[in-house]
């Protein structure tokens, strides 16, 4: 089954942004190549039941199994050894991608609390936008009730644009809420 963000980006973002690039091929047109969300558990050393719950929300969100992060070294300042568990990772690609990006985009985003709208400096140089989330309930997936902890996540979306603004774009095309939005 095509994602409804899929074709709304093959069949009217491409067409736009190649005519407002001016680019000959459709294949030079910016697109989304993956999302990646990371969440950090620095309490994971000395509770592991907050890795399971952490892992089960992530696995809600994103409708895919998180791989555990695990330290490459010791660091006695922090607490933590080498192969102890400090976080947990979902890379999204393709469908599943498409899906989790509309769900953000009409869901999650319009459920945080006076949001103004994404800032647009958060782009990298190199055309990937990151944006971080302080809790998980914002999503329709996760139910109150059943939360250990309010946890904050980092989304990166990456793009295959070679600039800022080019990426600024797709995504305001996509749909993504910007406080300063382009005009067209």
């Amino acid at each position: 089954m095509t994602q409804r963000l899929k074709t709304f980006y093959l069949n009217t973002v491409v067409p736009k942004l190649r005519k407002q690039l001016e680019y000959q091929n459709i294949h030079q047109v910016p697109q989304v190549t993956k999302i990646v969300i990371n969440c950090g558990l620095g309490e994971a050393s000395q509770n592991a039941k907050s890795l399971e719950s952490t892992l089960r929300d992530l696995s809600f969100i994103t409708g895919q199994k998180p791989i555990v992060t695990r330290a490459k070294k010791s660091i006695a300042g922090f607490q933590i050894r080498a192969q102890m568990s400090v976080g947990v990772c979902v890379t999204l690609r393709a469908d599943a991608m498409y899906a989790f990006l509309d769900r953000l985009i009409h869901l999650a985003l319009p459920r945080i609390r006076d949001f103004q709208g994404l800032n647009s400096n958060s782009f990298d140089g190199h055309g990937n936008f990151h944006l971080g989330l302080k809790e998980q309930l914002m999503f329709p997936e996760i139910d109150y009730d059943k939360i250990e902890k309010l946890r904050g996540m980092d989304i990166c979306i990456v793009t295959s644009s070679q600039n800022n603004k080019e990426a600024l774009q797709l995504l305001v095309a996509l749909g993504m809420p910007f406080q300063t939005t382009l005009t067209a």
